[in-house]
Order: structure tokens, then sequence, then C-alpha cells
């Protein structure tokens, strides 16, 4: 038994395809997956990889009751073969690369959900049996699957001509060209500023093939690996001299403009693309690219897993990541002091921004006692007033008290009685 059979449960009992399920657009809903090299470029393949490596920190919440236990499933292994870490990276590689994901859900022998799967058929087709739409995936390797379409999740962008599969990557060709002519420029380069070539005349030679002996002969002789590094020729040569080659490399501004269109097409940049990009530049990279995947995805395993029942008491998969994590040291410390002290952050939420582990007691909160409420600021002023008065009060009513202690330490003292008589 080999993967397909472990992911894929065969039904107990098959339905009657109708034909393929019509679509509002007008179109065959049978899509092929494959496209083309965009994840076999180098640098098209450093935006997919860096956009699924940000996509795999992403933490799951299950909002609701959990009764069939989803948390523990996406926080360890959704599926057999992956881990959660790995789970996001492959549909959010999947994603990038062709557009569409397509999750699947895997089901024990009484259809009760047990894992997600992030699938990469190369064909797909939207089928009609009893009334309802069902996707049927087809294989590398010629194997079929199919299940209710409102049991699988699908996580798509470029949206246009069609309802569920996003449009193709065919408008980055001419720049996936671009970029493999560049590569060959700068190979060829390369090559042609390594290598050595002389011209010279020959005298007493009528056949061209005497030539292409001699020319040869010569290069046998001066230009291989044992000719020592001197070279000696015959005095039928004459005017002997070496054909100085400037190689012809890219320019750099044309380089940075194909890099430039590559990076707008992927909503990337070269900072997020080698890790410098912290506080801002990261929180732009995150809300324009990572959060709206996030989103999506959310939406696409809620609806999958749970009822309408269940999406009406609330019950949900969020995916989401602590953003505040990314900030330089300098933010970081500036949004512990500042939100700590105003009762907004608890200690252990201080803690998950420096990546520190949990305290006994961190869930407290804390704030300064010189903060009110806006609307109690009268209420304040009139107990502040009510204080001070109480206070004036008590002030007054100590004042006799200590002259009363004063007179009798007098009259028991001989000398400060002695000095009052006087």
């Amino acid at each position: 038994m080999g993967a397909f059979e472990t992911l894929f449960k065969r039904p107990k009992k098959l339905k009657k395809v109708n034909g393929y399920f019509q679509m509002l657009d007008g179109y065959t809903p049978v899509f092929t997956t494959y496209d083309g090299g965009v994840y076999e470029m180098e640098l098209t393949r450093s935006c997919i990889h860096t956009f699924a490596t940000h996509c795999s920190k992403l933490l799951p919440t299950v909002q609701g009751a959990d009764l069939r236990g989803i948390q523990a499933l996406l926080d360890g292994k959704p599926n057999p073969f992956m881990t959660s870490a790995q789970f996001l990276y492959k549909v959010a590689t999947i994603y990038e690369a062709q557009n569409t994901c397509f999750i699947a859900p895997l089901l024990d022998q009484f259809d009760r959900l047990i894992g997600y799967y992030p699938l990469q058929p190369r064909q797909v087709e939207i089928l009609d049996i009893g009334g309802d739409p069902w996707i049927r995936y087809t294989f590398a390797d010629g194997k079929r699957a199919a299940i209710e379409l409102s049991l699988c999740g699908v996580v798509s962008k470029y949206l246009y001509r069609n309802d569920i599969k996003g449009e193709s990557n065919d408008v980055l060709n001419p720049t996936m060209q671009l970029l493999s002519m560049q590569n060959q420029g700068i190979a060829e380069g390369i090559r042609n500023s390594a290598s050595f070539r002389f011209m010279a005349n020959v005298n007493n030679f009528v056949k061209s093939e005497d030539l292409k002996k001699e020319r040869k002969k010569f290069v046998d002789e001066n230009l291989g690996p044992d000719s020592g590094g001197l070279a000696l020729f015959p005095n039928t040569y004459t005017n002997v001299q070496q054909i100085t080659s400037t190689p012809q490399v890219v320019d750099p501004k044309q380089m940075e403009l194909i890099q430039t269109r590559v990076y707008n097409y992927f909503g990337s940049n070269e900072s997020v693309l080698q890790n410098k990009a912290v506080g801002d530049d990261w929180s732009a990279y995150y809300e324009g690219k990572v959060e709206p995947f996030a989103i999506q995805l959310s939406q696409a395993m809620t609806c999958m897993t749970y009822t309408g029942g269940e999406l009406a008491r609330r019950n949900a998969i969020v995916w989401s990541a602590n953003r505040l994590q990314y900030m330089t040291n300098t933010d970081k410390l500036q949004v512990s002091s500042q939100m700590f002290d105003r009762g907004i952050l608890s200690l252990n939420d201080i803690m998950d921004i420096w990546n520190l582990p949990h305290v006994p007691g961190g869930d407290k909160r804390y704030i300064r006692k010189e903060y009110t409420e806006i609307s109690q600021l009268d209420h304040v002023d009139a107990l502040q007033e009510e204080l001070a008065a109480e206070k004036a009060k008590a002030a007054q009513a100590a004042q006799p008290a200590e002259d009363h202690e004063q007179n009798e330490e007098g009259e028991h003292d001989p000398e400060r009685k002695g000095q009052a008589e006087e």
C-alpha cells in the first residue's frame, strides 16, 4: 500500500457521474495544474521559498468548542507525512507557484475528519454527481480520487475567468526568458574572458585543408596542457598577435530592472529575500503578502471542517502570527514598557514578544494608579477634595494633642520648668 491508498480510502459505495458540473463562467471545469518552470529559476524560487518559509511560522487557533481535537491535529501532524510547519510550507509553495492549492480532508472509515493534505494533481475536474459538485483529481501516475467540493478547501489568487482556479503564470514568461538570457550572457562572458586566441599570417599554404591542419598543430603544441607556457612556431608564421577579447557583461541597470519585475510579480523585495526586513519593513510584507494568504487559508479550512450549525456557533480555524516578535529590540522594549503598565499586555505576553518561556502568575495584568476613566474625572476630583479635607481635619485634630504632650513633658522636666519660671 502506497501514499495514495493511505490518503484516499476507497469509498464504500460508488456514485454515478452525470457529467461535468456547469459553471457560471461557461468554461468546462477541467484544469491542468502544471505551470511551466516558475519554480525552476533561481530568483523566482527564492521568492516562493521566502514566502513559504514565513507562512510556515503561522500558528493555528481553533475558536469555539474543539470537540473533535482539531487544535491538537493542527499543532502536531495534519497528515501522516507532514508536520504543521511542513503542511503550511507545502500549501504556500503550491499556492505561489501554481496560483491555486487544493486541500483535501483525510477521513477515517466512519467519514470522520482525521487530517488535511495539500494536493498537487496533474488535472482537476468538477463533476456533477447527484446534482452536487464533486472534485476529481488525476495525479501524475494516472490514479484518480474524488470528493465533494464542499469538503475540499481551495486557496487561490488571480481569480478572473474561472471561479475556482486562478490564472496561470504565463504573463511572467517574458521575464523568465529575460532571466534565462541574462544567465546565459553572464556565463558566455566568463567563458570568453577565460579563453586565449591568436591571429597570424601563414605563407606557402594554398589548400584550406592544409591551413586547418596547421592551425590544429599550432594549438596542440602551443596552447595545450603540455605546452610549458612558451609559444614556439616556425618562420612560416608572420605577424603573430593575440586577440584581446572584451567580455560583454549584463548591464547592472538591466539586471536590476529584471529583478524588480520579478519582485513586483511576487510582492517581495531584496531585503525580504535576504532576511534583512525588520520592524515596519516586515510589517508591510506581512500585511501585504502573508496576512491575505493566512486569512484565505483560515476561511477555506474553516468551511471545509465545520458544518453550517458549527459555523453559526462561531467555530473557526484561524492562522495568525505574533508580528511583535519580528520587531527590532528597541521597538520591542518600547512596546513592552508602554503596554505593560497600562494593562494591555500581561507579563506572559511580554515574554512571548522576547521569545522567553512563561512564568507562574504571568497572566495577571497591572496598571498605573494615576490613570482613570474619562467619564470618572469629576468623581475623581471630588474624591481628591474629600481626601484633602479629611487630611486637613486630621492635622487640626492632631495639633492640640501635640501641644498637650509638650506641656506635660515640661511639668515633669525640672530644667524646662525652671526655664519657664524665669
